[in-house]
């Protein structure tokens, strides 16, 4: 179902917001969709926008950046092990197709077990910075050519922090785009 969806938006929509978008493997999962949408486009239309990107904080604080990406394990927990049946679940299947086979039937058998924390706890920790922009400058500035390579055209970015703190993220983001 999910390659019949990504083919029909890469052959009509304006743009595409993936979930769980890891740009170094991406095409593993999408690839062929959207390959085999984009040759039906046409020609009238432009070409197909990508909205990728996640949470973004430049920190040299391993700590905060490491808590950080914590955060984020509860609600990958919910996706990859609680929406849908064993066996039926569009975002394991993401998780497995990104190589990461045997964490996605864990954290599904913990979650499905009633067993989220764990289940939380099992989610990769390299998958979750690989699907972050959090980090150092030169880290963060690696994983947005990443995103650039892969096709994405618009950053999606979660900010953290304060006001300010938000702020001079997004300019920080600015400067690495234009240097780019």
């Amino acid at each position: 179902m999910k390659d019949k969806s990504v083919e029909a938006t890469a052959e009509t929509a304006d743009g595409w917001i993936p979930i769980f978008y890891l740009p170094e493997k991406a095409h593993f999962v999408w690839g062929d969709a959207l390959r085999l949408g984009n040759t039906r486009r046409s020609a009238s239309l432009a070409p197909l926008q990508t909205l990728a990107g996640g949470d973004v904080m430049i920190t040299d604080d391993q700590h905060a950046a490491a808590t950080l990406l914590d955060e984020g394990r509860p609600q990958a927990a919910l996706y990859i092990g609680g929406m849908g049946a064993r066996g039926k679940n569009f975002y394991n299947d993401i998780l497995s197709a990104y190589g990461w086979e045997k964490a996605a039937r864990t954290i599904q058998d913990l979650y499905l077990d009633g067993k989220k924390k764990e289940a939380a706890t099992a989610i990769p920790a390299d998958y979750l910075s690989a699907t972050a922009l959090v980090g150092p400058l030169g880290h963060v500035k690696e994983r947005l050519a990443a995103y650039r390579e892969a096709g994405v055209t618009h950053l999606q970015m979660s900010l953290h922090g304060s006001l300010d703190q938000r702020v001079a993220t997004v300019e920080a983001m600015r400067k690495l785009a234009d240097e780019g």
